[in-house]
């Protein structure tokens, strides 16, 4: 079980890690808030294509939480994008990073508080790696640049982003009972309806761009890999082992991303990337070695 949640997260982190690539040619193509709704939109339709049948079979139980799956997709799947797309407007992207790394920490103190449920002396230290390596990418391999970020208004956002997806990944320890596929239909369903006002409002600033071919080309693979596939694999990584331990994983997100940059857009790869990559792996190893007994959390 173990070896197949490493797998599910890995593959994870490596796809959101995607998204930031996506994010970053989707400039000029295709609006965030455009992005956002149209993306939810493929991910429904694959659901209505693959899965009907299983949301049929599980309808008595969505139907009974339907406030909280629904609930699961406002906060988990749409409510931190656009937190994060609207904090870019006023951070830069380094700091979103570097803050980000703060979400397995909260994690952590969630789980402590609603629970009791304490991280192990491996887990801090092994958190602690994995947000060096973080740094070092978020910083280029030079630490002194760190010394120059500013924080403003746009960094409470992302402290409010981070809030938001910890407290959405500690909350999954109450999700019901269901199959993967209908319990993703539902969430889904209540990403979109709240990304709907979100497009509304950027209509009204006239801020949308609405897609061509190569923003097409990035709602597509938004809508199946980071939306769909990611958000399944995610859940299922932190049923399997826990949330303490599934969200340390969230910080390969930006060395993953910085690799794809290298990959497909083009960006210099120097030696920091492979440091990093290797800190953050590597803590991940020591979090897990020294992990608390339980099975679950």
């Amino acid at each position: 079980m173990n070896k197949r949640a490493y797998l599910y997260l890995c593959i994870t982190s490596l796809f959101w890690g995607g998204n930031s690539v996506a994010g970053k040619l989707a400039v000029g193509h295709v609006s965030p808030m455009v992005l956002t709704t149209f993306r939810w939109v493929v991910a429904l339709l694959i659901i209505l294509a693959l899965m009907t049948p299983q949301v049929k079979r599980d309808w008595p139980v969505i139907r009974k939480h339907w406030l909280q799956l629904l609930l699961y997709g406002v906060f988990g799947f749409t409510a931190f994008n656009a937190l994060l797309y609207t904090a870019l407007g006023f951070t830069s992207a380094i700091n979103a990073v570097i803050e980000q790394a703060g979400i397995p920490m909260l994690i952590f103190v969630f789980n402590f508080l609603l629970f009791r449920i304490q991280a192990s002396i491996a887990q801090i230290i092994g958190f602690t790696v994995t947000l060096v390596g973080v740094l070092i990418t978020a910083a280029h391999g030079e630490f002194s640049a760190l010394a120059e970020l500013e924080f403003n208004f746009g960094d409470a956002l992302m402290l409010v982003a981070c809030i938001v997806y910890a407290a959405y990944t500690v909350s999954l320890r109450w999700k019901p009972n269901l199959h993967w596929q209908s319990f993703i239909a539902a969430p889904a369903l209540g990403a979109l309806l709240s990304a709907i006002p979100l497009l509304f409002w950027e209509l009204s600033r006239d801020a949308a761009i609405f897609p061509d071919a190569t923003g097409w080309a990035i709602v597509f693979y938004a809508g199946i890999f980071p939306s769909l596939l990611s958000q399944v694999l995610y859940v299922r990584g932190v049923e399997m082992i826990g949330a303490n331990r599934a969200g340390l994983f969230i910080n390969a997100i930006p060395v993953f991303g910085t690799l794809l940059s290298v990959l497909l857009i083009g960006e210099t790869i120097y030696a920091f990337h492979f440091v990093a990559l290797l800190l953050v792996l590597g803590g991940i190893a020591i979090a897990e070695w020294g992990r608390p007994k339980e099975k679950k959390v």
